[in-house]
């Protein structure tokens, strides 16, 4: 069953949660750092633009586990319940089948160590609620901070994307990184036994 929308993850200074109407103003204000999209395919947006984008993130949270989701939550300080970003696991553009682990952290919280808590406690989710059997990671190669945070995360590189078609052009040349849920819950067990 789909549970998503009662979705909240706390960790030890984050809550992860679905968004809720009143956060869109906070989400806008966000989203209006230009330099948030070196990496990727979109841009900054207007306001009627990002309040269609909201609206559309808020309603897949109808979709089920089983179907071709794309779930985006909200990330906030636990200490002030400041917006800080967002980070989500779906269809991967290319291959809906794959899913996908993403984030992306504010500029004015950059460094801290955000993106990997989240996405940590988000791989977990997936895994063990969603009963997810693997999860992939993509990142542009010269996107350092977010290579580091795939691996640190523990996914695996597997190969360099290439060859898809002028409508995914985008995606060529990035790095591909995958977790099975076998490898996950290997890893969980060998940082138990230390």
């Amino acid at each position: 069953m789909n549970t998503v929308k009662e979705m909240r993850i706390e960790t030890k200074r984050l809550i992860i949660r679905p968004y809720i109407e009143e956060d869109l103003e906070e989400c806008f204000k966000l989203m209006q750092n230009k330099e948030l999209f070196k990496y990727l395919d979109m841009d900054v947006m207007s306001y009627d633009g990002y309040k269609g984008l909201f609206q559309w993130l808020i309603d897949c949270y109808e979709v089920g586990f089983n179907e071709d989701f794309k779930y985006s939550f909200n990330i906030t300080l636990k200490d002030t319940g400041t917006h800080i970003g967002w980070c989500g696991i779906g269809g991967v553009e290319f291959d809906h089948k794959k899913k996908e682990i993403y984030y992306l952290i504010g500029r004015e919280y950059w460094g801290k160590g955000y993106a990997k808590e989240a996405s940590s406690a988000l791989l977990d989710y997936g895994f063990n609620v969603m009963g997810l059997k693997e999860i992939v990671g993509l990142c542009k190669p010269e996107n350092i901070a977010s290579k580091k945070v795939l691996e640190n995360l523990g996914l695996i590189y597997r190969y360099m994307v290439q060859g898809l078609s002028e409508e995914f052009d985008f995606y060529n040349g990035e790095p591909y990184y995958s977790l099975t849920k076998e490898e996950y819950l290997q890893k969980k067990s060998l940082i138990h036994e230390k």
